[in-house]
């Protein structure tokens, strides 16, 4: 190859087997095959690359009521040090993504704080600005709480038909957080998954694809089980979290809050099942929803649900690849080329035109430690599991993370395609 670029990567073994030099030159890809010159060259010999994943599905916590959980600065450097390099953030913080005067609230601290690329979603209750939000920038709408769950109300089903008309007419992508939650004490695992259970999740599912109009562009969040999974279909999709196929009740003590989570972690009979609809999996993402030991501390009832994730999906899931268990190109489907179809936004990859976003593994795993990630939430319910964590992770032809190291590059913000600038 003619020209200069900024970065090389010198002898990546792609997915179909063949080794190529991989030339990024503004961000992008612009070559794919023998290398020329450029400003750094990063010999790949010996190691395993991907393209930097998209987790379409994490809570960066922030602002002045929950910083002491997770800052837009710990959790997109968490994403880098996992392999990430394009996290979508959900609205429900505090205070929520409603209008659009919020919207650009929450993106200037995130612009402030970032170290990776992101996108916002915005909020659906009633008297939420939609178009206004969709205008603003927002790369979805939700999730949307068909129940409630943490720092989330539940939206009435009347309410809920009205928004999906709005966000077709606009045409933006609907996700929805689908569960039933029936009454009952929540003070132990079986019982929280009792309360939320698999049945009740598919029962809804199947309530908000029958309400949902026909061009809605519609994305089902975190399905736990195989009811849901066998109700989605056709141009609907959906995504399923690491802890619903690595996790299951029997692993916990019942009353341990560190694995309370919604929807719950089932038992050790559905998540074997879930496993079996893998390839039907469009999706999958984090839920990175961080908490500090401290509030997960609390008594069973009291406990927030939700875990962090986003340090460890890769590492995780490439150790299972290192194991033949999946294929790295479902891999790469699930965290990269599938999330960036959804999102209509373009994808890190070896191809020219695509992101120069890109992860460096080594070819052995570790065992995964808590003190060596960068969430402020200071645990993982994966602590003793294997995962394989990059060595270095480059963003738009950028190294951004080196040996435990960050530098910030030139992280950027990526609009919904109904930004008007």
């Amino acid at each position: 190859m003619s020209g200069y670029c900024d970065l090389i990567l010198k002898n990546v073994s792609v997915p179909s087997g063949i080794v190529v030099d991989i030339s990024i030159k503004d961000g992008i890809v612009v070559h794919s095959g023998s290398s020329g010159r450029a400003g750094e060259i990063i010999d790949c010999k010996g190691l395993c690359v991907l393209p930097g994943a998209i987790d379409m599905h994490v809570h960066m916590r922030g602002g002045k009521e929950q910083s002491s959980k997770e800052t837009w600065e710990t959790g997109t450097k968490s994403a880098l040090a996992g392999g990430v390099t394009h996290v979508v953030d959900q609205p429900n913080c505090i205070p929520p993504v409603t209008d659009a005067f919020s919207f650009e609230s929450r993106l200037a601290e995130a612009k402030e704080q970032v170290f990776c690329n992101f996108s916002i979603n915005a909020s659906v209750m009633e008297g939420a600005d939609l178009p206004g939000m969709h205008r603003a920038g927002a790369a979805a709408f939700g999730e949307i709480f068909a129940a409630p769950s943490s720092y989330g109300e539940g939206v009435p089903e009347k309410f809920l038909g009205q928004a999906f008309r709005e966000i077709e007419k606009i045409g933006g992508l609907a996700t929805v957080h689908a569960e039933t939650v029936t009454e009952g004490i929540d003070d132990s695992l079986s019982a929280h998954n009792r309360l939320r259970s698999p049945e009740g999740e598919a029962l809804e599912v199947s309530k908000v694809i029958k309400i949902a109009p026909e061009n809605l562009r519609l994305h089902f969040c975190h399905l736990s089980c195989p009811e849901s999974v066998n109700l989605v279909s056709g141009k609907n999709t959906f995504e399923v979290m690491p802890h619903h196929l690595l996790l299951s009740t029997g692993m916990f003590d019942d009353l341990d809050t560190f694995a309370k989570v919604n929807p719950p972690v089932r038992d050790e009979e559905t998540r074997h099942e879930l496993w079996r609809y893998w390839d039907r999996i469009d999706v999958l993402a984090s839920d990175h929803a961080p908490h500090t030991i401290a509030d997960k501390s609390a008594e069973f009832s009291c406990a927030p649900s939700g875990i962090p994730g986003v340090g460890t999906m890769i590492p995780l899931f490439l150790a299972l690849v290192y194991r033949e268990e999946i294929s790295i190109q479902s891999l790469i489907d699930k965290t990269t080329v599938n999330p960036a179809r959804i999102l209509h936004m373009n994808c890190a990859g070896f191809e020219p035109g695509m992101r120069g976003d890109f992860a460096i593994y080594p070819k052995t795993a570790e065992i995964i430690d808590p003190e060596r990630l960068h969430s402020l939430a200071g645990w993982t319910p994966y602590e003793g599991m294997e995962g394989v964590f990059p060595e270095k992770t480059i963003l738009g032809g950028d190294v951004v993370y080196s040996d435990g190291e960050f530098f910030r590059g030139n992280p950027r913000w990526i609009p919904g395609d109904g930004y008007i600038g």
